[in-house]
């Protein structure tokens, strides 16, 4: 799908096709994290923190379970 920003006052937006919203499960009220990988726009719901908790509770099991693992994976 190709979008074209829309101007609004002295900014431009990005409108979201409904079936997108239905994807990430957000509506017209919800919060966005909007970051980027230097080439990308990336857009995730904002969950106030608590799944990037839980990412980061399951990557310390993981370091802890498997450390001769990511020993070697990091050369």
């Amino acid at each position: 799908m190709i979008k074209k920003l829309t101007k609004h006052g002295n900014s431009y937006a990005l409108v979201i096709d409904r079936s997108i919203m239905d994807l990430l499960h957000i509506s017209e009220k919800s919060a966005l994290y909007v970051t980027t990988d230097g080439k990308n726009l990336i857009l995730s719901p904002a969950d106030d923190g608590k799944l990037h908790k839980k990412i980061e509770e399951a990557a310390q099991r993981s370091f802890k379970k498997f450390p001769k693992m990511y020993k070697n994976l990091a050369g």
